[in-house]
């Protein structure tokens, strides 16, 4: 008889498997609406239902899956008020930080911000829609890490996580991947110029395009979405890679 793992593997094997379902979630290949069990993510991922329960109730207490009676579980479906009242409080911390940065020296914040700087007006444009994604990601947590108030990056790191899976289906279109790399481009003049009146307005801008966008997604569009990442050769392959 086979001794039961300790209680520190335990939780690692949960939280590998949270982070592969979570990934999976954020990456498509488990849609908003879509159902599973937790013997058929027990089989891909090669490991225990105890683990795979363990991580699916964690990802439940976050808002990403619900257990449904008798029936298994189910990728949570967008809730697309509850999206828009996030984007709503992004535009306040972020103008938060805008102001914060227009308080300091042009030079200190051209220093804080070099490497958005040199990424969005100097570098080779991206083309990939889930690097793109990041990159953006990347460019607001940077806006607010250069305040250096720690609870402001907590919060705002929060967020952009409940927003991700929104926000990279923008990405997947060619307009609004050029659009980003020009509004990027233009908040950071008018940061670097201390013009903060503008630079809130093209950040407002820019948000609430992407607030606006929310409504327009639908499940054809996830589909599409899924589609791509597939034919880029992610596949539900990677669910079960990620927990070796």
């Amino acid at each position: 008889m086979h001794n039961a793992p300790p209680a520190a593997g335990r939780e690692a094997l949960a939280a590998k498997v949270y982070q592969a379902v979570k990934q999976a979630i954020f990456d498509f290949q488990l849609l908003p609406g879509e159902r599973f069990s937790e013997n058929e993510l027990a089989q891909q991922l090669q490991v225990s239902r105890t683990p795979v329960r363990q991580a699916l109730f964690n990802l439940e207490r976050e808002g990403y899956v619900e257990v449904l009676f008798r029936s298994g579980w189910q990728v949570k479906a967008f809730d697309f008020d509850y999206f828009e009242e996030l984007y709503d409080l992004r535009i306040v911390l972020e103008c938060e930080a805008v102001r914060r940065l227009c308080a300091i020296s042009s030079a200190d914040c051209r220093i804080a911000l070099t490497a958005e700087q040199y990424f969005w007006s100097e570098s080779a444009p991206l083309t990939q829609g889930k690097p793109v994604a990041l990159a953006d990601e990347a460019f607001h947590r940077a806006l607010v890490s250069a305040t250096n108030n720690r609870q402001f990056l907590l919060l705002h790191t929060e967020l952009t996580e409940k927003l991700s899976i929104i926000r990279r289906l923008d990405f997947t279109r060619d307009d609004r991947i050029q659009a980003t790399y020009q509004q990027h481009h233009a908040i950071l003049q008018a940061l670097f110029a201390q013009r903060c009146e503008q630079a809130l307005r093209l950040l407002t801008l820019h948000i609430s395009e992407s607030k606006a966008a929310v409504r327009k997604i639908t499940l054809h569009r996830l589909h599409q979405a899924r589609l791509t990442l597939q034919t880029s050769g992610i596949q539900k392959e990677a669910l079960r890679t990620a927990t070796r």
